[in-house]
This record gives C-alpha cells, sequence and structure tokens, in this order.
C-alpha cells in the first residue's frame, strides 16, 4: 500500500498532507528531529536525533516504491526516485527524473556562489496562493498514483 511520508522538518504542508491522505485512506509517517516534534493524529511520528541529514536517512531507508515523499530537499528528492518512489515539494511542484538534475545543479551553483562570498535572495514569504498549489498538487500526484 502507497504511504504518505513527510520530511516535517520545518514543513509548512503539514496538515494540508494529512487532509489529503486521510480523503485517500493514505498511512502518513511524519519523520522531524528533536527540534521540530510534532504530534497530528493519525500519523506515525518518528523523532530523529538532531544532526545532518538525520532525517533524511531515516525516510529513504523507510521509503518503498509507490510511495509518496512531501520534501524541501533535491538531494533526498533523488534519492526518493532513485528508489521509485515519487517527490513533491511544499509548493506543489512534482520532483521527476526530468527536472531533478538540473535542480541538483542549482542547488550546486548557489552553494558554490555562497562559498565565495556572494549572497543569494531567500524564499518569498509563504501565501495562501502556495498552499492552495500544494493541495492542487499533491491532490492530482495521489490521483495518479492510487489509479495506478
Amino acid at each position: 500500500m502507497t504511504a504518505l511520508l513527510i520530511d516535517a522538518d520545518g514543513c509548512p504542508v503539514v496538515d494540508l498532507a494529512c487532509l489529503a491522505a486521510k480523503e485517500y485512506k493514505l498511512p502518513v509517517v511524519l519523520i522531524c528531529d528533536t527540534a521540530h516534534e510534532m504530534s497530528r493524529p493519525g500519523a506515525e511520528i518518528i523523532i530523529v536525533s538532531k544532526g545532518a541529514d538525520a532525517v533524511d536517512f531515516v525516510l529513504v531507508n523507510r521509503v518503498k516504491k509507490g510511495d509518496i515523499v512531501i520534501t524541501q530537499d533535491y538531494g533526498l528528492a533523488a534519492m526518493v526516485l532513485a528508489r521509485q518512489a515519487y517527490a513533491i515539494d511544499q509548493n506543489g511542484r512534482e520532483y521527476t527524473h526530468d527536472n531533478i538534475d538540473q535542480l541538483l545543479l542549482s542547488r550546486h551553483t548557489a552553494k558554490k556562489i555562497r562559498q565565495a562570498g556572494g549572497r543569494l535572495k531567500g524564499p518569498a514569504k509563504r501565501r495562501e496562493q502556495d498552499n492552495e498549489h500544494f493541495s492542487l498538487g499533491l491532490n492530482q500526484l495521489l490521483s495518479r498514483v492510487i489509479e495506478q
């Protein structure tokens, strides 16, 4: 059975994702570190110790073919795709084999700019429209995956 796994550290759409999963009768697994402990009715909660990529390692070891993962992390999304699962970000953009290489390259380029002392503009403040895009994208992905 398909499950919805959420990289819950700092994820702004946990409640929206849980609602969508409930509609589709999917199990939800929230994975977070001790700095972001949370609970949601009906969701399995996995709390890991703080550390670089600790949540990512637990999540990628739990994900199975056909699962859906919500994450903002391009590297984690690439590993999820390699496990034949699906990944979507908090704005409703699905990570695919067609876009992941470009996203990883942009992340690498941004890191190089920062290491050289450059500054980049941060993300815009989250708006209600972002939540609507997420809900639409997640529901489209859920419909497509459940129908398979």
